[in-house]
């Protein structure tokens, strides 16, 4: 690959990680957020997003495509990366391959979230309060998904310092060492909101 369209691949991997995949996963998670109203208020919020105009063009266009090339490119980076945290500990190099780590779990997390939710309505089934409270009254389900939600919400987080740096946005070390207490919060509140929904599931 050319140094020049590996450059481009690269920044359009970080690009599509935040918009839009990154801006559905807030959506996603502020519509699952509804469940800790009750069982009336989640469906309420599922069925608007179900009903939205033009919705398996926006799911294709705006979803599946970028987050399908993100992923794709995403495991090129993940297995040609050169770790070095057994000699270098430190933060960021941690950071780096934790980012690839998840990125990984992250891959199968919403590829399982997908069977058991966008596959099984395409089937005939109804995604609703029911059809999660059923997927988490499995106790290792439930497991899986709070690992599954902590990966993607870190992911995201600490993709959000990457692609701040890849697009010029922070240069200087101090505006680094701000975007990283930044992107940490975001990580905290992002998780707090998804493991508090999925809970909220629980019987």
């Amino acid at each position: 690959m050319s140094t020049n369209r590996e450059f481009f691949y690269r920044k359009l991997h970080s690009l599509l990680g935040v918009i839009p995949v990154g801006a559905f996963l807030i959506v996603h998670l502020t519509v699952n957020y509804f469940a800790v109203r009750g069982p009336e208020a989640y469906n309420q919020a599922s069925h608007f997003m179900e009903n939205l105009p033009f919705r398996y063009f926006l799911e294709i266009t705006l979803i599946f495509l970028p987050l399908i090339f993100h992923a794709v490119y995403g495991l090129y980076i993940a297995f040609q990366a050169k770790h070095n945290t057994s000699t270098y500990s430190y933060f960021r190099n941690w950071m780096f391959r934790l980012q690839r780590i998840t990125g990984v779990i992250v891959l199968i997390f919403v590829a399982w979230h997908v069977w058991e939710t966008r596959i099984a309505a395409a089937l005939g089934a109804e995604v609703n309060f029911d059809m999660m409270a059923e997927i988490v009254s499995n106790p290792f389900a439930l497991i899986l998904y709070i690992i599954g939600i902590t990966a993607t919400t870190f992911h995201f987080a600490n993709g959000l310092w990457s692609f701040a740096i890849t697009w010029g946005i922070t240069v200087s070390p101090r505006s680094q060492q701000i975007a990283t207490y930044a992107t940490m919060a975001i990580f905290v509140a992002l998780t707090f909101v998804g493991i508090r929904s999925i809970l909220a599931f629980v019987g």
